[in-house]
């Protein structure tokens, strides 16, 4: 994910490179609660009938954010090894199921601050992508393609006479 033109009062790292998670997720969530003002209520939630979740939606939001910019694409390791180091500073960490059962609900919350954040950028640009779900668009097309029997894609694209050189 890239903020460029984004104006803060002070610097998002003292040596502009950030490589802790934990880091990221606390400057992320300031952004969020930034930008999402009439968005949520004062515990960071979106308002519903539920009971009040310890780890607000604008955590859920942050946490997604600052793992998407660390490209940590395991979920697995996330949860099982990397946020084990943050069970202090993070007390109120929700589980895997629970994140991604939360990250599916307020999907619209996480759209309305990117477009919110796209706004304030300044710069003349017609058009922002902001990217958190990749989808794999070759992978279906080639399967179709290359349905071979014992044939891989790689075997395929040789058997074509193309190939990387």
């Amino acid at each position: 994910m890239i903020f460029i033109n984004l104006v803060f009062s002070e610097s998002l790292s003292l040596n502009h490179r950030m490589h802790n998670l934990y880091t990221k997720f606390v400057r992320i969530l300031e952004l969020c609660k930034q930008f999402s003002h009439n968005l949520v209520n004062e515990h960071g939630n979106i308002v519903r009938r539920d009971p009040i979740p310890e780890f607000s939606d604008l955590e859920v939001v942050a946490l997604s954010l600052a793992v998407e910019s660390e490209s940590i694409d395991s979920e697995k390791w996330l949860f099982d090894c990397k946020l084990q180091e943050f069970q202090e500073t993070i007390p109120h960490l929700i589980s895997r199921r629970q994140f991604n059962d939360r990250r599916k609900k307020i999907a619209g919350l996480c759209e309305a601050i990117r477009k919110r954040i796209a706004l304030e950028m300044d710069g003349g640009e017609d058009f922002f992508l902001v990217d958190s779900k990749p989808i794999e668009a070759c992978r279906p097309a080639r399967g179709k393609r290359c349905k071979k029997a014992g044939v891989s894609w790689l075997h395929h694209l040789w058997g074509q006479g193309i190939h990387r050189g």
